[in-house]
């Protein structure tokens, strides 16, 4: 691969939400080569803290089952069906969870880091696919992390939705590197 189509891959990620993906189904071979490049992202101490629970098909009424179970009076309907409607839209949902080090020997934070960076892998990933994907970290991941038996030693950081979309170049808005970067 060059340099050019690696800055290419780099600067057109962008955020594609659920509504405009088609209705195209992403084969599952393609999900776990995205998966396996997730896998390979940087781990402090070889801790390898992420996870990831699918939910595609038959299996997405089971992710709405767990969402509907949580409760009413801490989040609102409307928060609930948002969700629930962005999973419907959705070919594949990536349940995005950690597990701490048992013995804890790195910060959480580096490993909060470490899946951040396997959840980019899956960016670019998706992206050279022609997968539209949406990482969202809801305030009601918690409570799906309760409903769906995760340990105290594992918690939610929210979930990736993966849907067909044909990537189309348009240029994003950064700042320039002179207000971001500084040469000592």
């Amino acid at each position: 691969m060059s340099t050019e189509s690696l800055n290419k891959i780099i600067r057109n990620r962008k955020t594609i939400y659920p509504t405009q993906f088609s209705e195209k189904e992403i084969p599952e071979n393609i999900i776990n080569e995205i998966l396996e490049n997730a896998i390979h992202a940087p781990t402090h101490r070889m801790t390898q803290p992420w996870f990831f629970r699918v939910y595609k098909g038959k299996s997405k009424d089971v992710l709405c089952q767990i969402i509907e179970k949580i409760d009413k009076e801490k989040y609102s309907s409307i928060k609930i069906n948002k969700f629930i409607e962005k999973v419907k839209l959705s070919d594949t949902i990536l349940s995005v969870c950690m597990t701490r080090d048992k013995n804890d020997r790195v910060p959480e934070w580096e490993e909060i880091a470490a899946v951040s960076m396997a959840v980019q892998n899956i960016w670019l990933s998706c992206y050279v696919n022609n997968i539209g994907s949406y990482w969202s970290t809801p305030s009601l991941k918690e409570e799906y992390a309760k409903h769906a038996g995760l340990n105290k030693n594992q918690k939610s950081l929210g979930f990736f939705f993966m849907g067909s979309y044909v990537h189309h170049e348009t240029p994003k808005l950064r700042e320039g590197l002179d207000s971001k970067v500084k040469w000592v």
